[in-house]
């Protein structure tokens, strides 16, 4: 497998993570109970990090060998 073919099942799972945080959101809108609605917050909050690292591991694939990329220096030795 390639950087480039790695880079698309980044995306893919980035999609698939932000369609999970809308779902969340959306019950969390529904949810009548305080703890649960915390709870949900919380998930949330988690899958976003997750989510932005995946966006950023993306990014990084894609453009690994490109000259003059900067890379992101949280993903390098």
């Amino acid at each position: 497998m390639t950087l480039v073919e790695l880079s698309v099942e980044y995306r893919t799972s980035a999609a698939a993570l932000q369609a999970r945080i809308g779902q969340l959101e959306q019950q969390g809108q529904q949810e009548a109970d305080m703890g649960e609605q915390l709870l949900l917050a919380d998930r949330i909050r988690i899958l976003r990090g997750i989510l932005r690292e995946t966006r950023e591991l993306a990014v990084l694939c894609e453009r690994y060998y490109e000259r003059g990329y900067r890379r992101n220096a949280k993903y390098t030795l």
